[in-house]
Parts: C-alpha cells; structure tokens; sequence
C-alpha cells in the first residue's frame, strides 16, 4: 500500500491526544507537536488566524491575552466548523462564538484578573482550507506583572512554557517581531535553552512590513544572522488598521504575496516566505518529525497496550445488566477481598509498602511493643508496693507481732498486682481492634467500582469485627481471673521463701541480657534549646550498659556515652510547633544526664517510633517513671512507715516472691494474650469472610443494587476502552507505513563563530548593513536558504529555478497524499556559500 499512512500521521496524533485529554491524562507518551512562544504582540494570533483562513476567532486585546495553552488541532476537510474537546458533540460554524467560548472557558479557570494556568484548551478546526497541522498557542513572554496578576508572572509563564517545549518530541515556533533586536528575542532565547543544537526550532519573522524604511531583515531570513538550522520564514500578518476593517483573510494573503514579491529585498526568496509556505513547512516538518519519532513511539504505544490489556479483557462483550455477570463479579470481588485481608495479615510480597508498616505488621508491633511496655510500666512501683505489703503483714498479724512472714500476705499482694494486668490487657484488644477496622477499610478499597458493595462488606465485616471484640474482652478477663483463682507456689520457675531471704531487691531488676550486647541502633534527635546549640540529629547505639551518639551510622566519631545506672524513661508532652513525638531519660538520683542538663529529651518522627525505643530501652533495663515520686522529702510523712528490722526482712521477703510470682503471671499473660486474640478476633474474621460474608451480602438486600456500578466506574470503563482501541488503531496505522522513504539528513550545525567578531546587539537586528568581516550581499538569486520540498507556484508566480533542493531538516519521498501536492524527490542541494574565512 506504499505510503498511504504518512498523511494519517498528524490526524493520529490529534486523536490520541484526544483519547488521553477525555480521560483526564496528560499526553504521557510525550506525542509530537509544534509550540508556538514569543512575546507579547509579536504575532503569534494573527500567524495562527491566517493558518485557519478566519478573522478573529482567538482573543485579542493588551497585555496577556492567551491565559492558558490552547492545542489547535488543523484537519483538512470538506465541510468548515470547530469543536471544543469540554463541548463533545457541539459544532461552532460561527467563529467569533468559538472566540466567546474561548474567553469563557479561560476565565472559567483563571477569572478575569489575567491570570494564568497550564490546563490546555482543546480547539480542533475543520476546513477545506487548512493542511493537517497541530499546534500549541502559548501565553506571550512578559516582564511586569499587570493588574491582579501575581508579581511572579514572568516566572509563571516561563515554567508553563518549559512545560511543552522541554520535550524533545516538541517542534518550537519561535516567533519574533522584525522591528525588535533579533539578539534580545524572548522566543528565541528560550528556544536556545531547551534545544542548543537547533534541532527543534523553526524562526518566524512577523511585522516585516513594519520595519523602519531603508531596513530589512534579508540577513535574517537568508539565515546568515542568528542562523537556525531549519532556518527562518518571514512572514506579513494584518495590520492594526486591516483588522479594524474586518480585511478578509485572503486579501490579506494576497496582500502578503504581493509584498514578498515586489520588494527588493525579498523578491528572490519570495516563493520561500509567507504564511502558505509556513502552513505547508509546519505539516511536513510536524509529519517528518513525527515520523523520527515513530520507534519511540511505537515502543511507548506497545507498552501501553500491554499495561492495558488485563483491566480491558474484563470489559469486552460487557453487559451491565446481566445477573450472570453481575453474579460472577460479586463472588470474584468478594473472595479477593478475602484474599486481600489474608494477605495484609499473614504477609506477602506482592506490593510490599516500603514507607509504612500496616496490616499484619502493625498488629506484630502491638504485641510485642506496645503491650509488653505498657505491663512493665504497670509492674514497676515500688514505693507503693512496699508500703501495700507492710500494710498487709500488719493487718493480717492484728495486735500480734509476727514471727514469721505470713502466706496471706504474699497472697493478698499477688493477687492486687494480677487485677492491675485487666487495663493493658484490655488496650490492646482494643488497638488490634483498630488497627482491624483500618485493614478492612484498606482492602474494600479495590471495591470502589461498586459503592453499595463496598459499603455493605465493610459494614458487614466491622460489625463483626466489635462483636468478636466483645467476646475477645470477655476471654481475656477470664485469663485474669484463672489466674486469680489459684497461686501456684510450685511453680517450676517461683523462687520460694528460701530463695527469696537471700535475694535482694537489686538482684531481683538485675538486668537478662548479656553484657555489651547491641540493643538497637538508629537516628534520633536531642531537643536542646538554641541558646545551648538547637536540636540537631545523631546516631544512637543502645547497649545493656550504656547509651552512645555519633556524629552519623558510621559510627567514628562518638559524641558522647551515657551509662545506664539509674536512668529512667518519662513521657513528655510534643510541642506546640514541633511535628515530632518526644520522650525522655532521666537519673533517679538527681544528677545531670548530659553536660548541665538533668534530663535529655529525644525525638523520633512517629509515636510508633517512640513506642519501639521504649520497649528497647525496657530490654537494656531502663524502666518508665514510677507514678509516685522518687524523692522521699517530697512524700507527705504521713504516707511514710517506720519499720522495724523484722517487719523490714519481711517486707523484703514478700517482696521478693511477688516481683518472682508476677514475672511468671507477666510470661504467662504475654504469651497467651497474641493467642488469644489471634484465634478469637482475627483468624475468626478470616474463616467469616471466607465462609459467611456471601451470604450475609445476599441477605442484605437486592444482588442488582448490590453490584450497581458508580457513574464513573461506567465511565471509566467507556473511557478506557476508546483508548484502548485508539491505542490499537494507532500501532496499526503506524504499522502500515514505509520506513524506507528517501529523506536528507539533519543539517550539520551552523558556524555562527563570526558573530562573535560583531555581536548582532552593536547594530540593529534589522539593519542591512553586514559585518565588516563579510563581502556585501548580492541582490538577486543569491544562495540562501531552500526553497521547501512541496512549495508549488502560488498566484501564478513560478518558483525561482535557482532554489532546488528540500529545506534544511525535510523530507523528500515520492508518496502520493492528499493534503499536500508533492513533486518527485530531487537531489540535495549544495549547502549555501558562506564568507570567505569561515569554516563549514
């Protein structure tokens, strides 16, 4: 079929620029296309309307008109209208209403206060008149901020700018003024930036007409001043005067021509210059562009296809209101959802979160975290404890004076010590229950497409979930009372009252872990006053003896090491200002922790962090504060109790055997406890999702409502299923055309060293005086840049036979289309002559 789908190039890109647009996607695969930039004024509309053959169909007026990108879509056909892509399926054949609705839809965004956004309008034109071309009309570069735009407006516009033209599937349409200074052009400064090699830029020249008497830019469009590699095209837009008077468009392209020929200067390059030479160089410099980048391209298309393939696989032969669908899909979606809560619980490697921990992990942290830190927090309270057991011996010996430390006693405070254990015990059900509820809340995620659905499972679940809660509650406060019920001094691991006279207090917190032992190692941050050096961040190393900081993970520079006799944890409250959760060290007996500090205070970034460093510094030794006061001048001395040494041997004994008793009741309750809840609460839930959730849902109501789809779950099928097909249609037009067309290299870079020797800024741009270094330029047929591929004779005025060859960077092959009349290839030209001296 030869080369038929070269001329279908530029249309598909239009409608895959549309698939992407309708489904609420920027063009990720980065489509070919022209950006229009420049200044403000310099022509840009005028270019654009003169493309379309219509007289003010864009907004005009001072200062920043064009607010927002528009995509201008060019399609040649027999019938004249324009569509918006946010007005599907209205036609405008009055243009100035397509001028209204573009004003409209640019206020829409950015009211009327000029200010701007990088949301693109979507104007597709068709029309006899016009070939297939696809450009972007960018706001004009400006310098001060007007009316209520932000005093960044320059900056705003630039990085909206960069946006389109940074892409290196972007072609850029300099446009630039001729009566400005061609070396101080916005448009092409920025061109400059993101293309150095110019192989992306194309220069326009507007306003020639305009240009003070006795000037031209021949230097300019002869490519010999600022040369571009795909060179420059002037062209003659309408006047102020011509607007005003509603010229018509073709007057005015006749009047252009006109210009181009009689003026001395341009006569030669005439059949080169104007905007039908323009319209034509855009659409074959667009499709040979777009032709470079076709295997990227197709690359970018297959993946895309194949990332779609599965999700669109669900939607063919798709019936909404079939009850065998409808019936499939409620039990697919309901044993993924089973499958989903296994997973987060039990663990998997598909789609690990590497920033949080969630699911089963959470649950792992409460156990073995936040519930042993809140039972040694209980446990530990010395004070109290003593003076509970002196209480005891007395009261159970009445007006006697025991000899021998009493069992009641032993018993009476063991058994006050295992109630204690209900409140932590009961907080963590009630965290695992939490964190339960968010996991469920997580999993019917994937069930968004059916709202009711979603709701109902969760509602279904949850519900569930409380009511194990309850039962969970009711088993854990049995395991209490079991333990209530019966002290088991023959326990294989209890001390005895032999054991327990030789034990001392210190001996019973002796530390279980063996010396130097590493505990944990990670970052935390010292919150110091900024009089006394600010919070800064260090390395910690926690060992069984000591607590050391380093300057960073390496570990060679130690600030500080900090023994762990006589520290304790304190909770401290997170500042006003700070994102950070706190906690704090201090020394028992009153001493400075570090430098002048009695305690340091350090910061993690969550409290689950917090949480962890607290139960490390429980395995190293370092307990949490007692509720009651260490200082013994700071109790009220009616609290105190004098004891004689028996009742002292006594109390010590008893206390001995209840820190023995207790540590086995805590061993026992923080094993049994994850067990508990495990089996009761949460593989409960799963064998309930598993088993009874289907017919729950069914009970709950109507299957048709039940699986109605949300609008935009609808939607988004419809959506995905264009693009899908826009992508197939698309890998299949690209597939059709020949890649052994007859095309000319790239143009080797253009030697611009002369310009050094006299920078353009000394003289005007527009000036037809020419550098000292160079002989005066020959008027007539002299060599310049080329005249392009299609160019055909226009008002009946024949190319000038001196120019053969296709134009720098376009394409000569012999395909037959239909948009543009093409002449059998022809050799490359010989590259225009340049001033003795310079090197090629």
């Amino acid at each position: 079929m030869g080369n038929r789908g070269m001329e279908d190039l530029i249309p598909l890109i239009n409608k895959l620029q549309d698939a992407f647009s309708s489904i609420g996607q920027s063009c990720n695969l980065d489509l070919p296309q022209i950006a229009v930039v420049g200044g403000q004024s310099a022509g840009k509309s005028s270019v654009l309307e003169n493309f379309v053959g219509r007289l003010d169909f864009l907004p005009r007026g001072s200062g920043i008109v064009t607010r927002r990108p528009l995509i201008l879509q060019l399609v040649n056909s027999k019938a004249e209208y324009a569509e918006f892509l946010h007005c599907k399926g209205r036609k405008f054949v009055d243009f100035d209403e397509v001028r209204q609705e573009i004003e409209a839809e640019t206020d829409r965004l950015t009211g009327s206060n000029k200010g701007i956004s990088p949301i693109p309008i979507n104007l597709r034109v068709y029309s006899p008149n016009v070939l297939n071309l696809t450009l972007i009309d960018l706001p004009g570069m400006t310098k001060v901020a007007v009316g209520d735009q932000p005093a960044d407006i320059e900056h705003q516009i630039r990085d909206m700018l960069l946006q389109f033209i940074t892409k290196e599937s972007c072609l850029v349409l300099a446009v630039t003024p001729a009566n400005t200074d061609l070396a101080n052009s916005d448009a092409l400064k920025i061109a400059k930036e993101v293309d150095p090699q110019g192989l992306r830029t194309i220069g326009v020249i507007t306003k020639l007409d305009l240009m003070d008497e006795g000037t031209d830019a021949r230097d300019i469009l002869e490519n010999k001043l600022l040369p571009l590699r795909r060179g420059y095209i002037g062209v003659v837009n309408r006047s102020q005067k011509d607007i005003d008077g509603k010229k018509d468009i073709r007057a005015a392209l006749a009047a252009e021509r006109k210009f181009f020929l009689s003026h001395p200067a341009y006569r030669h390059i005439a059949e080169r210059m104007g905007t039908p030479h323009l319209q034509k160089t855009l659409n074959q410099q667009l499709t040979n562009h777009i032709r470079d980048t076709l295997p990227g391209l197709r690359s970018k298309l297959q993946s895309q296809l194949l990332s779609l393939e599965k999700e669109v696989e669900e939607y063919k032969n798709f019936r909404p209101d079939d009850p065998a669908r409808k019936t499939k899909a409620l039990l697919q979606m309901v044993q993924q959802f089973g499958v989903d809560f296994e997973k987060c619980i039990e663990g998997s490697g598909d789609q690990v979160d590497t920033s949080n921990l969630s699911g089963g992990a959470k649950i792992n942290r409460i156990f073995h975290e936040r519930f042993p830190f809140e039972l040694v927090k209980m446990e530990f309270d010395e004070k109290e404890l003593r003076k509970e057991i002196s209480y005891a011996i007395k009261n159970i010996h009445g007006v006697r004076t025991g000899l021998f430390t009493p069992d009641l006693a032993f018993e009476a405070i063991v058994k006050k010590q295992v109630i204690k254990l209900k409140d932590p015990c009961l907080k963590c059900v009630d965290l695992v229950v939490t964190e339960l509820v968010a996991l469920i809340r997580k999993c019917t995620e994937k069930l968004g497409s059916y709202p009711r659905l979603r709701e109902e499972t969760e509602r279904i679940v949850t519900t569930y979930i409380r009511e194990r809660d309850s039962k969970t509650k009711d088993q854990v406060l049995l395991l209490i009372d079991i333990e209530l019920s019966y002290i088991n001094t023959n326990h294989e691991d209890f001390i005895g009252f032999a054991n327990a006279q030789q034990r001392t207090a210190a001996n019973a917190t002796k530390k279980r872990v063996m010396p130097n032992q590493v505990i944990r190692r990670g970052w935390l941050t010292i919150n110091i006053s900024i009089m006394k050096g600010g919070s800064r961040d260090y390395w910690f190393v926690l060992t069984a003896e000591s607590l050391s900081w380093y300057k960073d993970e390496e570990e060679k520079e130690k600030k500080y090491m900090l023994p762990l006799d006589n520290l304790k944890l304190r909770d401290v409250e997170k500042g006003f200002m700070s994102s950070k959760h706190v906690f704090a060290i201090f020394n028992t007996e009153q001493r400075n922790v570090y430098k002048d500090l009695r305690q340091i205070e350090l910061a993690c970034d969550t409290q689950e962090d917090v949480d962890s460093w607290k139960a490390s510094f429980l395995r190293a030794g370092v307990y949490p504060e007692k509720d009651q006061p260490e200082n013994e001048d700071a109790m009220n001395p009616s609290d105190t109790v004098s004891m004689d040494p028996q009742l002292e041997r006594q109390v010590e004994t008893i206390r001995n055997l209840v820190d023995s008793y207790i540590g086995i009741v805590n061993k026992s309750i923080r094993d049994l406890m994850p067990k508990t809840i495990m089996h009761l609460m949460i593989n409960s839930a799963k064998d309930f999702i598993h088993s009874e959730l289907l017919a729950y849902l069914y009970s709950a109501g109507d299957q048709g409502s039940l699986m109605e789809e949300s609008a935009e779950q609808a939607q988004r099928r419809d959506e995905m299923l264009r693009m899908y097909h826009a992508l197939k249609e698309a890998l299949v037009i690209i597939g059709d055309i020949s890649t052994t067309t007859i095309s000319t290299p790239v143009p080797p870079p253009v030697d611009d060293t002369w310009i050094a020797k006299d920078p353009p800024a000394s003289r005007p741009a527009s000036a037809t005086a020419v550098p000292p270094s160079r002989p005066p330029a020959v008027r007539g047929p002299t060599p310049g840049p080329p005249a392009p591929l299609n160019a055909s004779p226009a008002f009946g005025v024949p190319p000038v036979p001196s120019r053969p060859g296709p134009p720098l960077g376009q394409t000569a092959y012999t395909a037959d289309t239909n948009s543009v009349p093409l002449v059998p290839s022809r050799p490359a030209r010989v590259p225009p002559a340049l001033p003795p001296g310079i090197p090629r």
